[in-house]
């Protein structure tokens, strides 16, 4: 093509570029407006707030000191430079990029040279008051990306509620427990977890984050229920009256039911040990994961005190209770430091996880704890360690309002310090038809171990070892 041709066809691309341009403009306003015009009253809130973020974000971040001073010409600058003369120096800013949600935004910018994850952190608390938001946090997201996050509208505050789906789950590995502080989902990875320990007081949340675990399971054969609850005397009394149809065992405040519950499973952990190589060809039942035949066996062990508790007297029946209590304390033991690695998990639940409540060398050795509200701080560091002394506001003390309900606090591995989450109420009729729509997958996971062991040879070949032992 001449240089002709080309000054005469200049226009015309010019003409197509700027006419693709606004019709990528008015497009992109169109679905925009169509976007706010269907969001709901939060979500458009948020969204004039991404607005005003992504237009005043130039002038905020030099106040926040989140720019750079280039003084390195470009070739431009080079050619149009007068000789003897310094070109201006550019100040340079990080690019972002914003998402409004319902309870604020999502903003992920670009690093820069001396602009980076500790000079975002640093800049947070103006960030929020710039933004008007309730609080902000940052996080890195990759390498030289950082992902800020800002809530216009407390999380914690709002209560929630989970609606089961009665579909089965695409991972049994992950326990969904809500929202953070920053409405982001959180999660617990149960494959490395051999006991869970959750505190709190009475009718703040511990129940029900229990039964949306089972809620959420439920519809999976390859994971199977076994509740003691330590508040009542028979099933339909407590809080597990409408999910009875989906454990494979049951028993109530009564020492010696729960004793020889605790010891079938004890004879499961020891059959599973036993066996695993021969059945699952490994000695982790994580390698494979969870399955009908060889299911995740969770035992919740609710107001777990009452089977815990120190015993004194010398008349018969108190030395029975003691022996009974002693012997529970043996068996959890045992359940939850090695249970693990054969797919049983031990979930304890109690007002106050001291050491008379969960004897501290079955507490200690649980990765997991949560507390909900707590009246002292005794009981606080009790359940989430000392370190929560340094940590006012995600103490569970705290959390005493009416407000709080539902939330509780834990310690979160790659995170400082503690989170607060929101666990979401599950209504006992969402249970009810749950546990009802899977009450024939219940099985019992020693039954379904004897398919591939026989009923009796393991028993046969574990008393003979306990024998030689005695």
């Amino acid at each position: 093509m001449s240089l002709t041709d080309a000054v005469e066809v200049a226009p015309v691309v010019a003409g197509v570029a700027f006419a693709l341009i606004v019709t990528v403009f008015v497009v992109s306003l169109v679905l925009g407006i169509v976007r706010y015009v269907r969001a709901d009253r939060m979500l458009r809130a948020s969204m004039r707030q991404a607005f005003m973020i992504r237009r005043r974000w130039r002038r905020l971040a030099r106040l926040a000191g989140l720019t750079v001073t280039d003084r390195t010409p470009t070739f431009m600058d080079e050619l149009t430079t007068k000789e003897g003369k310094t070109p201006k120096p550019r100040v340079r800013t990080p690019r972002i990029t914003v998402t409004a949600d319902h309870y604020g935004v999502i903003v992920r910018a670009v690093c820069l040279p001396k602009v980076g994850l500790e000079e975002f952190q640093r800049a947070a608390p103006y960030l929020a008051d710039a933004w008007r938001c309730t609080r902000v946090s940052v996080l890195p997201d990759g390498p030289g990306r950082v992902v800020i996050r800002g809530v216009r509208v407390d999380p914690l505050s709002a209560p929630t509620d989970h609606l089961p789906t009665g579909e089965e789950p695409a991972d049994l590995a992950t326990w969904d427990l809500g929202l953070d502080e920053y409405a982001e989902p959180m999660n617990v990875g149960l494959d490395g977890v051999p006991g869970v320990t959750v505190a709190g007081l009475p009718g703040y949340g511990k129940t029900s984050l229990i039964n949306k675990l089972i809620c959420d399971m439920a519809p999976s054969p390859a994971v199977q229920f076994a509740v003691a609850d330590g508040k009542v005397s028979a099933a339909h009394e407590g809080d597990y009256a409408d999910v009875i149809g989906r454990l494979f065992a049951f028993v109530g405040d009564d020492l010696a039911e729960a004793n020889a519950l605790f010891k079938r499973l004890v004879k499961l952990r020891r059959d599973r040990s036993a066996s695993i190589r021969n059945v699952l060809g490994v000695t982790n039942m994580w390698h494979v994961g969870p399955s009908a035949s060889w299911p995740l066996t969770v035992l919740v062990i609710d107001e777990a005190h009452t089977y815990f508790r120190d015993y004194k007297g010398n008349d018969p029946e108190t030395k029975k209770l003691a022996a009974l209590a002693a012997e529970n304390q043996r068996l959890i033991e045992d359940l939850v430091k090695k249970g693990r690695a054969v797919g049983i998990l031990v979930i304890l639940a109690t007002q106050k996880s001291t050491g008379d409540a969960i004897p501290t060398f079955i507490r200690d050795v649980c990765p997991v704890g949560l507390s909900f509200a707590q009246r002292t701080a005794e009981a606080s560091v009790a359940a989430l360690g000392d370190d929560i002394r340094n940590w006012p506001d995600a103490n569970p003390v705290s959390l005493q309002s009416p407000v709080y309900r539902g939330v509780a606090s834990m310690a979160i591995q790659g995170r400082p310090g503690y989170t607060r989450i929101r666990t979401p109420f599950v209504d006992p009729a969402d249970a009810a038809w749950v546990a009802e729509a899977t009450a024939h997958l219940t099985q019992d996971p020693a039954e379904l171990l004897a398919a591939f062991t026989g009923p009796h040879g393991l028993e046969t070949e574990f008393e003979a070892v306990e024998a030689d032992v005695a």
